[in-house]
């Protein structure tokens, strides 16, 4: 059996986020030492990582903005392919 650790911040996120848990911005800074925990969404975004940016309240009434991994929409996909079809990026 192969073990992989995760070595870098967004190595760590991205295993947190596989996990199915959620995480916020302040507690990426302080589980992981983040200083800038939108940059590192944002690295793992430009990825290619379906990262979403969710508003959960809990009991209480309190809201908070949490980040999960998902799965892309066909719509979001489809517009990819389309951006790739006519040269507006590149694959």
């Amino acid at each position: 059996m192969t073990t992989t650790t995760a070595t870098t911040k967004q190595d760590k996120v991205l295993a947190v986020l596989q996990e199915g848990r959620t995480l916020s911005s302040a507690q990426m800074r302080a589980f992981f030492g983040i200083g800038n925990p939108q940059a590192v969404i944002q690295a793992l975004r430009f990825a290619g990582y379906p990262i979403y940016l969710n508003t959960v309240t809990d009991t209480k009434g309190r809201s908070r903005n949490v980040y999960r991994l998902g799965s892309a929409s066909r719509a979001v996909i489809s517009a990819g392919y389309k951006a790739i079809a006519t040269g507006t990026v590149s694959s």
